[in-house]
């Protein structure tokens, strides 16, 4: 069986830790990197289920897209913010997390995002290489593209706004890509799929005149994981790699 280091060096390779933006946290957060593992967990993020279903099924690894520890702990009595922490100690487990690595690296988030639309690469989206632009061969009406999305992402649904214009060049950012609103626009995009959009992100797109979709934060993200899953249970068919069946949307719409 593989080390915790070993798939480490493994998912380096795909997501280089020096492609991670200045304020994130990706690498080896918790554990032991001589441990054994029979069997990894993927996730999204380490929720209090998460860390549930690592215990249960008797993992000795998860691997996250979302750092388990993002800002810096004072300490580690136990509460709220620490118990699944110490949890996963007391289990052994170790945890391993790509975030912006993972969004950025060839093949990553966005990659995946865009493929699974079925668009075909042009560009990547914004100056720290993050987000990717893609066309189709033949333009599609917003609605056709909208229900696209929302089979493809498995979401419970949709919120957008329709500046009036079919799809073809498309930009495309897993989890919170607001802020490269205006890099979609400024790059000739007709419609920019992301998360996390406000109010008055929907109004700067009404006036630039761009479709904007917020397709979830899981359900852009979410994806990847089923190529970690397959690149890794390449790498170790020896190891059980198995993607959580607790982490699902949270965000539901009446």
């Amino acid at each position: 069986m593989p080390t915790v280091g070993e798939i480490y060096q493994v998912l380096q390779q795909l997501a280089p830790l020096d492609l991670q933006m200045d304020f994130d946290n990706s690498g080896m957060l918790l554990g032991d990197e001589k441990s054994r593992v029979s069997k990894a967990l993927l996730a999204l993020d380490i929720t209090d289920a998460v860390a549930e279903e690592a215990v249960e099924e008797k993992a000795q690894l998860i691997i996250t897209h979302h750092p388990l520890i993002f800002h810096p702990l004072k300490n580690l009595k136990s509460g709220p913010e620490t118990e699944k922490i110490l949890s996963l100690i007391r289990a052994g487990i170790a945890v391993l997390s790509f975030h912006t690595n993972l969004d950025i690296a060839e093949g990553g988030v966005n990659d995946v995002l865009l493929d699974l639309l079925g668009a075909e690469f042009r560009e990547t989206l914004d100056s720290n290489g993050c987000g990717r632009i893609g066309e189709y061969s033949q333009p599609m009406s917003l609605r056709k593209f909208l229900l696209t999305c929302k089979g493809s992402l498995k979401t419970n649904g949709l919120r957008y706004v329709d500046a009036g214009k079919d799809v073809r060049r498309i930009a495309v950012m897993g989890g919170a890509g607001a802020s490269a609103l205006r890099d979609a626009w400024e790059k000739g995009c007709d419609t920019y799929l992301t998360a996390d959009i406000g109010y008055h992100d929907f109004l700067l797109a009404k006036e630039l005149g761009i479709n904007l979709v917020d397709g979830d934060h899981f359900c852009t993200e979410n994806p990847v994981l089923f190529k970690l899953q397959a690149k890794l249970q390449e790498a170790f068919p020896e190891t059980e790699i198995m993607i959580s069946r607790r982490h699902r949307q949270i965000i539901q719409f009446a």
